[in-house]
């Protein structure tokens, strides 16, 4: 072993794959591809772990034509770390701190900061290995690049295969405004895509002839609301109607619903589907219409882990949050200003580590990894206090230099944590006897769909043939 102290060796490797992880998070957010056509963004990720040494062991993973699966090294232990890339419809924004549209017209944008997310892993798994061949460590690292997390997420097709099985352990990271670990627990979600069939008819002269499917599509909307009163406080249910007709003299013969159904747990979520699929039916009976109701995309909930949630707290306070200059402050407090909040600048202080029982009402396709592996991630400051994702302004945070320090900071966390998971084997028998506490009354069973072998919203092209090199 080198001379040098631990935790100098893990920041030095970082500090020489930091210009990869600021190129990486500059290009992704130029290219701001959306959700399963993040075809560029994949290929250029692939391109930059083939250059360091990795193996492309599969692209297209798990029929997402976006996915792929990149290792370094061999045997066990095997550390798994997933790599984000998808970019949300409607974000775009220029890197400034009040809303204004990209010079570029581009308008979709990176307000979950995923060109961050994946910079930062990349980069961690390149420093990963670099630090196994300099200190003559065994082991492999397995870059999951995990497409789509903002729709249909790849990681629950790559569960239903069984890709994380052998995994000693899996880390993550999510941008955001403040540092903490994520030793939580998230909610399960189904998402569903319910279609109205009719007929047409002319709305003022013969409507009678006409059946309305935006009639059954109201008439579903209402008996889920009314269905709210009965849902336990830990449920959430949300819609919007995506197609309702063209115009209104014209009885519409197609209405389209995409809603998301979330509780603590699947078995909740799946006795909820059920009842929304008998609502659905009952306003096709109602409104002599025919229905489709489609349960595409099932993620379980986020399962927590102590050991590697108490060693990943460790490290993040050892390494505390990112430095700002006077500047960044000032962007923070003007973008704050415009955003509507408080003008406190950003995040100074790391949180502690929170309660395993802590929920929160967001839903994430890592639940099906947590369920497989034993899992662990963070939350790292990339935008200022009280700005949220999903937003523009994290949009605009993500494309300058507080987001690029968030995705360094993100990557020597995973690279901290990710280095004791390879080297010891005490932290991974304690991780993997929590992980079995938790899961030996309830093993994973894929709440995905048999009959979805692909994501449901792939364009036409990309079932042609493979997108990837």
């Amino acid at each position: 072993m080198t001379t040098l102290p631990r935790f100098e060796i893990v920041d030095q490797a970082v500090e020489q794959v930091t210009p990869t992880i600021e190129r990486i998070a500059d290009e992704l957010w130029n290219l701001a591809e959306l959700s399963l056509v993040e075809v560029k963004s994949a290929q250029m990720l692939i391109d930059i772990l083939r250059a360091e040494g990795f193996t492309i062991t599969s692209v297209g993973t798990a029929n997402v034509p976006t996915a792929f699966i990149a290792e370094w090294g061999s045997g066990k232990p095997i550390l798994g770390i997933l790599s984000e890339y998808d970019a949300l419809p409607g974000l775009g924004n220029e890197a400034v701190p009040y809303q204004q549209p990209r010079k570029d017209q581009k308008t979709s944008g990176h307000g979950c900061g995923h060109n961050l997310f994946g910079a930062a892993t990349i980069g961690a798994a390149i420093a990963l290995k670099n630090l196994l061949v300099a200190q003559n460590i065994p082991g492999t690292i397995r870059l999951y690049g995990c497409a789509a997390e903002e729709t249909e997420g790849a990681k629950i097709y790559m569960a239903r295969e069984g890709l994380f099985n052998d995994l000693d352990a899996a880390l993550h990271w999510h941008p955001g405004d403040e540092a903490r670990v994520t030793h939580i627990k998230s909610l399960a979600t189904n998402s569903l895509k319910i279609e109205f069939f009719g007929k047409t008819a002319h709305a003022g002269s013969s409507p009678w002839l006409g059946r309305s499917a935006l009639h059954a599509a109201e008439l579903f909307a209402h008996g889920a609301n009314l269905m709210r009163e009965h849902l336990e406080p830990t449920a959430r249910l949300h819609y919007v109607f995506e197609k309702g007709g063209e115009a209104p003299n014209v009885v519409p013969d197609y209405a389209r619903i995409r809603l998301y159904i979330r509780d603590i747990d699947t078995e909740r979520v799946a006795k909820s589907v059920v009842w929304l699929k008998q609502i659905a039916e009952g306003a096709a009976l109602a409104t002599q219409t025919k229905v489709k109701a489609v349960a595409y995309a099932a993620l379980y909930d986020l399962l927590p882990n102590t050991p590697l949630g108490e060693r990943m707290q460790f490290h993040l306070e050892r390494l505390g949050v990112p430095t700002y200059t006077e500047e960044e402050q000032a962007f923070a407090r003007e973008m704050q200003r415009s955003y509507g909040v408080e003008p406190k600048g950003l995040v100074t202080h790391v949180n502690s580590l929170p309660p395993d029982t802590f929920h929160i009402g967001a839903s994430t396709d890592v639940g099906d990894v947590s369920w497989n592996t034993p899992t662990m991630g963070s939350n790292i400051p990339t935008m200022p206090l009280g700005v949220t994702v999903h937003t523009w302004a994290a949009t605009a945070s993500h494309g300058m230099s507080i987001g690029r320090k968030g995705a360094i900071q993100a990557a020597r966390l995973l690279v901290a944590t990710g280095i004791d998971i390879l080297t010891d084997a005490d932290l991974r028998q304690a991780a993997r006897a929590d992980f079995e506490r938790r899961t030996h009354e309830r093993s994973y069973t894929p709440q995905l769909a048999p009959e979805m072998k692909h994501p449901l919203e792939l364009p036409e092209w990309m079932l042609t043939g493979q997108v990837l090199r």
